[in-house]
């Protein structure tokens, strides 16, 4: 019992610090989890290896996959190749059916874009469609918020969800294959409730002429758009599928060759330099510490080391012994899949930012994996997928991506808790219930 109330009072810490005094997630984990070792009696000796162990560990695996998907969701952005990929979908769905296709082409582009992002590039698509159909302008930028928030979370390359299976040692390849199936079958009710719900809230769009955008002659072409996020997708879905013990693609000289470029720093690594080719005229400053990779590497940095920090904690976890404590307090309980779902959902409420909710889950749940009966490869892969439901909902007030969407559009904070907050804690339910049925089916 004391234990558990040490923890509790180490993740209260960590909330506390970062909702009511705005400090940095890094510092508040960092510092949370060492104050987590002194409580629990841990060693000088056994708390610094625990910092070492952790932030190395896990940078090693995962830091540079989060900086090389955030490098090609960054020039897929500024090149306009994010609107290019848009634009085709939506003339492939057609503006008959408005809120469906925005809801894809969020979904697709938050795959290797950050969700905000997708949003205010896609709020002037929406506004547009907004004006000419007549539908509400609350349906239309909400139906890119949450097909954006279903992929952000459960998708990689997003950061969150690659940290979290590295965290797990969840195989990637599957991670991609059961998050991209779930959460595209959660978009099903989503566009349901936009179509029913949020459509009947009355918002019309304030058009501002002459919105900044490239020229459509300076953009790439959709193939050339889709190269950068479909390469190396494939190349670890493939590997993964190589990789399975029953050899399903054989042995040899091949398949040691896809195995190694399906391996996700190098996939990823293959998807960042096929993503220099979109730039209509290069320019080998886009590649300096002024350019655009320079400009990811800040935007990276914050997340690499909030995992950093995460896994710190996860480690102190660890070698507390927690892993033993719940051997013997919940050796009776079914928690199961249900329980990493419920840590992320309410860190994510409670403290708005997805992939603080995702990484912090996946270092409380990696030591006890095990007595939860999650160690299993499969297992470990709905875990991830499982986490990343808990951290679709709900975002409201504490959460930049509500922001976005309410100052975007005029919404006021009830319409925005009304629809786009609304529409998460819809996600997260689905997606945990989807979840939950393919473990039955699958693990």
């Amino acid at each position: 019992m004391l234990t558990l109330l040490i923890i509790l009072f180490a993740l209260a810490l960590i909330l506390i610090a970062i909702i009511k005094f705005d400090i940095h997630p890094f510092l508040a984990l960092f510092v949370g989890a060492i104050i987590y070792g002194l409580m629990m009696g841990m060693t000088p000796e056994l708390i610094i290896k625990s910092i070492s162990d952790g932030f190395g560990g896990v940078l090693g695996s995962v830091g540079l996959l989060i900086l090389l998907g955030v490098i090609l969701g960054t020039f897929l952005e500024k090149t306009g190749g994010a609107m290019v990929i848009a634009e085709k979908i939506l003339k492939w769905v057609g503006e008959k059916s408005v809120n469906l296709s925005l809801m894809l082409s969020g979904w697709i582009l938050s795959i290797p874009v950050f969700g905000d992002s997708t949003i205010i590039m896609l709020n002037p698509i929406a506004k547009s469609l907004s004006s000419k159909s007549g539908i509400s302008y609350a349906a239309t930028i909400v139906a890119v918020s949450l097909g954006a928030m279903a992929s952000h979370s459960l998708v990689p390359p997003t950061p969150g969800p690659i940290a979290t299976a590295g965290i797990l040692g969840a195989d990637l390849g599957q991670v991609i294959f059961y998050g991209g199936l779930v959460s595209l079958l959660t978009l099903i009710p989503l566009y349901i409730f936009v179509q029913k719900w949020v459509i009947k809230i009355p918002l019309k769009p304030v058009l501002v002429a002459d919105e900044k955008e490239l020229k459509k002659e300076d953009r790439p072409k959709f193939i050339s758009s889709l190269i950068p996020i479909l390469v190396p997708l494939t190349l670890i879905i493939i590997a993964s599928i190589a990789n399975y013990p029953s050899k399903p693609l054989g042995e040899g000289g091949i398949i040691k060759a896809i195995q190694f470029l399906g391996t996700p720093v190098i996939a990823l690594l293959i998807g960042a330099i096929l993503s220099f080719t979109l730039p209509k005229k290069f320019d080998r400053k886009l590649l300096s510490s002024s350019g655009w990779v320079g400009e990811a590497i800040l935007l990276a940095a914050p997340v690499i080391l909030i995992t950093g920090a995460g896994a710190v904690f996860g480690k102190m976890l660890q070698n507390s012994g927690v892993g033993d404590l719940v051997t013997s307090t919940m050796s009776d309980a079914n928690w199961g899949i249900f329980l990493p779902f419920l840590i992320a959902f309410g860190l994510k409420t409670a403290q708005g930012s997805t992939t603080v909710a995702m990484i912090t889950t996946a270092s409380i749940i990696a030591p006890i994996l095990g007595p939860l009966g999650l160690d299993s490869e499969t297992m470990k892969v709905f875990t991830t997928v499982a986490i990343g439901a808990g951290a679709l909902g709900i975002s409201h007030a504490n959460d930049s991506g509500f922001w976005v969407v309410t100052q975007l559009s005029g919404m006021s904070t009830k319409q925005g808790n009304l629809s786009h907050s609304l529409g998460t804690m819809i996600a997260g339910v689905t997606a945990i219930t989807l979840v939950y049925i393919l473990s039955l089916v699958v693990g």
